[in-house]
């Protein structure tokens, strides 16, 4: 008897008893901490952001095959490309924030490298 049976993991065995009604609510509502959340939103702008660049570079590939001026699709990528490194700097602002609040080292996120984004959006495509 009693095998098989799955683990009960919804409360922390830690927790004080009387904050154990308020924390099973949080967690059923959606809330976490907020630097979890922010962790989350910045994966979010970072994939948007990894979305624009790669529609700029599809874009520029179907501009050089349909013969349009170089000039135009290099300012254009030029323009695609600095909006990416700006959206890139910002982020790395807010992980430079985040991994400050973070509790333990171990959740910190590594900074975003450009060179290794762009290589990373090219070969998606």
């Amino acid at each position: 008897p009693g095998k098989g049976k799955p683990l009960s993991l919804d409360d922390n065995p830690l927790a004080d008893p009387e904050w154990q009604l308020a924390f099973h609510m949080l967690k059923d509502a959606g809330f976490s901490l907020p630097w979890i959340e922010t962790l989350k939103e910045i994966e979010t702008d970072l994939a948007a952001a990894r979305a624009a660049l790669q529609q700029a570079l599809t874009w520029r590939r179907q501009a050089e095959s349909a013969g349009q001026p170089p000039d135009f699709i290099d300012l254009e990528w030029e323009r695609a490309f600095h909006a990416f490194q700006n959206r890139l700097a910002a982020l790395n602002k807010r992980i430079r924030d985040v991994n400050l609040e973070v509790p333990n080292a171990r959740f910190q996120r590594p900074l975003l490298d450009l060179a290794r984004e762009v290589r990373r959006v090219e070969e998606e495509l």
